[in-house]
């Protein structure tokens, strides 16, 4: 019959005596470092990042609602790693890895000399790396709430921050993004490296939590968690900034376009065709085009004077200046040749060079001034990515 020993329930502890907890059949000498919350901090935010990477780089604009929820998870993972690090046993601390500078210089000359101390936990340069991805983490998911809200006008941050804001943050957010590979890269290659130096499979401890305990391990002073406290300040930090990221994301955002229509300017350009925000043009062409009804568009479209004038001072008051969208700065740049048609705007034209000509033409769309077609908010002027379904159908 086939017996278990005593010993084969336990691990070892840091300091060599057995301690509680190891499974059934562990290999003699090893013990859990990583708990249960480490390594499942660890996956969760590799999978986070992953979502937010493939998002973000490799597919198109409507993924975006996939890339925030990515960016807004990995953010929630590293509040908590924080509270943990604080809270957590002994190798989840930063009191257990985080030495400075000085200490990962004087580890990494020990490793060029080919005699580094081997830590059970992180050792100083990993030390380094981990805080190194959770403050970039934590940058990335705050540049990006800025984008969102100075570009499109939404999240949290949509009432309070400047398009301009915005589009410096999301160059910084895409240069933070960049870095973070970078560190990625590097941290696999470290993995890979003190994995063959110190013969042990890190990746695997990051699954099962266990490391061998072995002679000349740098010393470790045991430390209990606190899961009770760690759990309040969890749901503390957690639920309450959940709680006011949603409260401020229901107020108006920042120079929001003007959201519903003038009902004149409705009813009398509406019978005839799409009534586009007046924030997705200038002034300039606003008066142009209202100064010109009697041939618009090769139509006499004139109306009586009192309404043109109510008509003109609306679309005066909204027009793409008082607005501070994307929209509304990037089609300030109108085409002079035909300064009122939006879709003869360089910048429209960019942004629409991929889209057939049949799509434009199909029943579904209408034509390329049909912006509510594809888009589900652009008579709003707002233009959210996530919102764009561009319909399939392609013939007359």
């Amino acid at each position: 019959m086939l017996r278990w020993r005593k010993e084969d329930w336990r691990a070892q502890d840091e300091t060599g005596a057995a301690a509680q907890g190891a499974p059934l059949g562990a290999k003699s000498g090893a013990t859990l470092v990583w708990d249960l919350f480490v390594r499942a901090f660890h996956w969760s935010l590799v999978a986070a990042v992953a979502v937010a990477a493939v998002t973000g780089f490799l597919l198109d604009s409507p993924w975006i609602a996939w890339h925030v929820w990515g960016g807004a998870a990995a953010a929630a993972l590293v509040a908590s790693r924080v509270v943990w690090g604080f809270t957590g046993p002994t190798h989840a601390r930063f009191a257990d890895f985080v030495t400075g500078p000085r200490a990962a210089l004087a580890h990494l000359r020990e490793l060029r000399h080919g005699h580094g101390q081997r830590h059970r936990g992180h050792n100083p340069l990993g030390a380094l790396m981990v805080l190194g991805l959770l403050a970039v983490t934590a940058l990335i998911a705050l540049t990006g709430a800025i984008t969102l809200g100075g570009v499109f006008k939404t999240g949290p941050l949509g009432f309070a921050v400047s398009y301009a804001l915005g589009d410096t943050a999301k160059d910084v957010h895409n240069i933070l993004a960049i870095t973070m590979l970078a560190m990625i890269a590097l941290h696999v290659g470290g993995v890979i490296f003190e994995s063959r130096r110190a013969r042990e499979n890190l990746a695997r401890a990051m699954i099962d939590g266990r490391k061998q305990a072995r002679p000349g391990d740098a010393p470790v002073a045991r430390v209990a968690a606190r899961p009770v406290i760690a759990l309040a300040l969890g749901a503390m930090i957690l639920g309450g900034g959940t709680a006011l990221a949603l409260t401020l994301a229901q107020r108006p955002g920042f120079g929001a376009a003007v959201a519903s229509l003038d009902p004149v300017y409705a009813e009398e350009c509406g019978a005839c065709h799409l009534p586009h925000n007046p924030s997705l043009l200038p002034r300039a062409s606003w008066a142009l085009l209202m100064a010109g009804l009697d041939e618009h568009f090769g139509e006499n479209a004139a109306l009586d004077a009192d309404t043109t004038a109510e008509i003109a001072a609306w679309l005066d008051a909204h027009a793409a200046e008082s607005a501070d969208t994307k929209a509304s700065h990037r089609l300030r740049n109108v085409d002079l040749a035909r300064p009122f048609q939006i879709t003869a705007s360089p910048w429209w034209t960019r942004k629409h060079r991929a889209i057939a000509d049949a799509t434009f033409a199909s029943r579904a769309v209408g034509g390329k001034g049909q912006c509510a077609a594809c888009h589900g908010d652009g008579a709003a002027g707002r233009f959210y990515p996530a919102n764009i379904s561009i319909p399939k159908e392609t013939t007359l």
